[in-house]
């Protein structure tokens, strides 16, 4: 659990200033990186509510549960729901929420989960697995169309049409690597040094798979309403669809408040070097005005 290194941990912390016995939702707990310094630093009060889809996320949580005891609330959902779920928990009007969009260390490097074309595994890529919806449900069922239409939409991939072609002729397709093969026919086998050509539409198919942008809306609409006056809400994301839904979000927020980062915030060149998955992480950070 440990192993994972949350992104923009001191910014974030910085911004949401942790101290004890104040209360804050993790809305998308994940490894517990960023959960676990905000329990640290409210030692030895102060309490985190953390939500999570994924049951494997949940259950390594289990520990750092034990380590804090009635100070760490777990709860299986998805940050869509954060509303309903803060209010089952008795957790409204807290001093701040943090959510990290990125996908979990734990789900790449798992390659059964098939979120990496870095790992053969299964196409899946659900992050509940719950849900009946999957990767290889899309690739070998939805028209050229529909496809060309996700991975041109959420994976901003300029080719895809002859990539959704090669998907269809190359089904059926079952595993991680099949896919990858699909998109090397029409992008080219990867580059040193440059993007792996089956990024984007992995990208895609796994925004699509979970409904990840229609929650990142549903989600920023709902918590603003979960936090005090002057309590503020921490995003981070990882590509440029999603720090655009943020940024307009906090602009055009019907809760009165603020964005408190004029420009987002990145991470430093000494992180990326340590933690090369930080050099996509935005950080935008939105405070609830104390004034109705």
């Amino acid at each position: 659990m440990y192993g994972h290194r949350a992104v923009l941990l001191s910014e974030t912390l910085t911004y949401l200033d942790p101290q004890p016995g104040r209360r804050y939702i993790d809305a998308t707990f994940g490894a517990g990186g960023h959960t676990q310094a905000l329990l640290e630093r409210m030692a030895p009060t102060g309490t985190v509510l953390a939500l999570d889809l994924d049951d494997a996320a949940l259950e390594a949580g289990r520990e750092l549960q034990r380590e804090s005891g009635d100070r760490l609330i777990l709860a299986k959902a998805n940050f869509k729901d954060i509303f309903q779920v803060a209010q089952e928990h008795d957790f409204l009007d807290v001093d701040g929420i943090l959510a990290d969009i990125g996908v979990s260390s734990m789900m790449l490097d798992d390659p059964d989960r098939g979120f990496s074309f870095m790992r053969d595994g299964p196409l899946d890529m659900r992050m509940d697995r719950t849900q009946p919806l999957t990767a290889a449900q899309i690739v070998n069922t939805y028209g050229e169309k529909e496809i060309a239409d996700i991975v041109y939409k959420f994976g901003e991939e300029r080719r895809s049409r002859p990539i959704a072609r090669s998907i269809v002729r190359s089904r059926p397709l079952a595993s991680t690597a099949d896919l990858s093969r699909a998109i090397e026919r029409v992008l080219g086998s990867p580059r040193y040094g440059r993007i792996h050509p089956a990024t984007r539409t992995f990208q895609a198919l796994r925004i699509a798979v979970n409904a990840e942008l229609e929650s990142l809306e549903l989600f920023l609409n709902s918590a603003p309403r979960c936090l005090r006056k002057g309590g503020r809400l921490a995003v981070i994301t990882f590509h440029s669809l999603e720090d655009r839904i943020v940024k307009n979000a906090f602009r055009a927020s019907s809760v009165p408040g603020k964005p408190l980062t004029k420009k987002v915030v990145t991470a430093g060149d000494a992180e990326v070097s340590s933690n090369p998955r930080a050099r996509s992480a935005k950080l935008r950070v939105w405070e609830k005005s104390y004034v109705d």
